[in-house]
């Protein structure tokens, strides 16, 4: 067994400014940042698992608002650390960047890279409780806010077989703006981990709400690929697979092609979902393009120059790359994309080589893959008609910009904003309301193509669909070019009913599948126009039923109107609820975790009726009902 012993422990620098700026080290001080608190704990339990340690994690959301990770690993160290003269766990928990896995003796690779776990999570609650099983010993220790209360010291005993750590805090409410732990997001994260991690178990216990749930996966990447295939129709049953390691870079990369129109390829570095990629998924992305073209070529199957693009290899594929390495370079603190020159080459090498074996010993699966691109090949070539005869259409719109776009004056992107609404009257309302220096509208005609269901070209085909587009200006698919984005802000603006809320998730499908881009830098937006206006001694604009029922408690027979949709406001109501910046509530569309995104769109839009009724039945309750 590898020593890990109070010398283990490296310091890089003190704890000074984490409570100050939170944001720089956790992200946001949101429901995003009080989650970050959870996973910088239950990374370094994945560390020890990783290492080969721990075999067992238990996540646990208590009554009183804490959070419990309690893992079997071997135990933080408890004896005097040699250059701070505390107890290891001591400098773990009050120095920043301190930690096992800056020496690389104690961990080959690591999750929670940047070393601000442990202290990070006690500076920003307002009790922190670490227990630690070692050597027949049960220590325990309480800080408060990032400051020790009392001293480490022996409250049991235990086996000596018996080892592991567990951390139990409670969030700083003068940090956070929420306290409430989402289980489903939870759920979702544990449940990568074990497909990331085949053989580890993460149980998940909610005692507010009496739940509990074990996580385990012993098919590992390629349980996980068929996982999230689950709700579409696969062209072969056969998951591609491959292990390997080079040069201290492991990889493990897992493909089913489905029916479907999408690509999904979810990248993982050291079980951390790099939601914006980086080398190894461009790794693997060159990679699929070459093996297809080359197999394609050689069977026949392409004719003289013709050749497949990216997009033509990658249509319908459910990929997932997940790559452990000692030293990963992400860009951003957040660690969303992986910056490893190396690691590019290492993944498509290795994917080249295992691919082309797989093709020529499944032939038929290669043919069916191939078979595949070729549709995608031939729609892409309608849909570029589609877009030259769109282009054509808008020749004698100012500037090749949609007739049905009224733009704004400004030409500066990071002022400007797009309104996209439904509907005549409310189109009329939103031209009549707006800041024409900032604020441009585009009217739509009721409710869009579903592109879940359809396919690139007939979607690229749609004149509503071509029309923001062009609004836009990025391009789409392998063109997309965000400097080339007209507006930094996309405000989604639908009435507040059924139909509005229907149109407001074909755009938001739409967003999700051909521009992913722009929600993952935060340029979409959701307009919240007001329910009701009552009128007082002046009239109060309420969002929602709770608002309502505070605003007239008391009141007898209050004048309440209830807005069903924008047309039924006047330009100046509009103006003052819903488009005016300083008074105006818009909601940020972010995408949480990519997989449970792609499967909720895929599921809600697609084909898949039995899982898009037992989700109905499973967030019923959460239904505002429009009667």
């Amino acid at each position: 067994m590898v020593e890990y012993e109070a010398s283990n422990i490296k310091v890089l620098e003190g704890l000074e400014g984490v409570r100050k700026r939170p944001a720089m080290y956790i992200g946001g001080t949101d429901k995003q940042g009080l989650h970050h608190l959870v996973w910088e704990i239950v990374d370094n339990s994945v560390d020890e698992a990783l290492a080969g340690y721990c075999k067992k994690i238990t996540v646990k959301l208590h009554q009183d608002g804490s959070c419990s990770v309690e893992d079997d690993g071997r135990g933080i160290p408890v004896n005097m650390h040699p250059s701070y003269g505390v107890p290891a766990v001591q400098v773990a928990l009050t120095k920043l960047h301190a930690g096992g896995k800056f020496d690389k003796d104690s961990y080959k690779v690591s999750g929670g890279l940047h070393g601000v776990g442990l202290s990070c999570v006690n500076a920003l609650s307002v009790k922190t409780l670490v227990t630690i099983k070692r050597a027949g010993k049960v220590y325990e220790q309480e800080y408060s806010r990032g400051n020790p209360v009392n001293e480490l010291k022996v409250v049991g005993k235990c086996s000596e077989s018996e080892t592991g750590t567990t951390i139990r805090f409670y969030p700083d409410d003068l940090i956070f703006s929420t306290l409430i732990f989402d289980y489903k997001v939870l759920e979702t994260r544990f449940r990568e981990t074990c497909f990331l991690n085949a053989g580890l178990r993460i149980e998940l216990e909610d005692e507010r709400i009496n739940k509990k749930q074990e996580f385990y996966a012993a098919g590992g990447v390629q349980e996980f690929v068929q996982w999230l295939n689950r709700s579409k129709e696969p062209i072969h049953k056969k998951v591609f697979y491959f292990k390997k390691e080079v040069e201290g870079t492991e990889m493990e990369v897992g493909i089913q092609y489905n029916d479907t129109y999408q690509e999904n390829i979810f990248g993982f570095v050291n079980t951390i979902n790099t939601i914006e990629g980086g080398t190894h998924v461009s790794g693997l992305k060159t990679a699929l393009t070459r093996v297809i073209n080359d197999y394609a070529k050689k069977k026949g199957l392409l004719k003289g120059s013709e050749v497949f693009s990216g997009d033509d290899v990658r249509e319908g594929i459910c990929c997932v790359v997940s790559v452990k390495i000692g030293d990963p370079q992400f860009e951003g603190q957040t660690k969303g994309k992986l910056g490893n020159s190396e690691v590019k080459g290492h993944v498509d090498s290795a994917t080249t080589l295992a691919l082309g074996e797989f093709f020529e010993e499944n032939p038929t699966i290669a043919k069916a893959i191939v078979g595949k691109a070729l549709e995608s090949a031939k729609a892409r070539l309608a849909a570029k008609k589609a877009k030259d005869l769109v282009r054509r259409k808008n020749e004698f719109s100012v500037g090749g910009l949609p007739g049905k776009l009224a733009d704004c004056s400004s030409k500066k992107a990071e002022e400007s904003e797009l309104y996209l609404v439904e509907g005549e009257s409310a189109g009329g309302s939103a031209k009549s309301a707006r800041n024409r220096d900032t604020q441009a509208i585009l009217g739509l005609k009721g409710k869009i193509l579903n592109v879940e269901k359809s396919s690139p070209s007939r979607a690229l085909s749609s004149e509503e669909i071509t029309n923001m587009i062009t609004a836009i200006g990025t391009g789409v698919g392998e063109h997309f070019d965000i400097s080339k984005l007209r507006y930094h802000k996309i405000i989604i603006m639908t009435d507040a009913d059924v139909d509005g809320e229907h149109i407001k998730t074909l755009l938001l499908t739409f967003f999700f599948r051909f521009m992913p881009q722009l929600i993952e830098h935060g340029h979409v937006f959701a307009a919240m126009p007001p329910l009701y206006r009552i009128r007082k001694k002046k009239d109060h604009y309420v969002h929602s039923e709770e608002e309502l029922k505070e605003l007239t408690k008391g009141i007898d027979n209050p004048n309440v109107t209830r807005f069903k949709g924008l047309g039924e406001m006047s330009p100046d109501q509009l103006w003052e609820t819903t488009m005016n910046p300083k008074t105006r509530k818009v909601q940020r569309i972010c995408i949480e975790d990519a997989v449970e995104a792609d499967q909720v769109f895929s599921m809600l839009m697609g084909d898949d009726v039995q899982g898009r009724k037992q989700f109905i039945a499973e967030n019923a309750h959460e239904a505002e009902l429009d009667i």
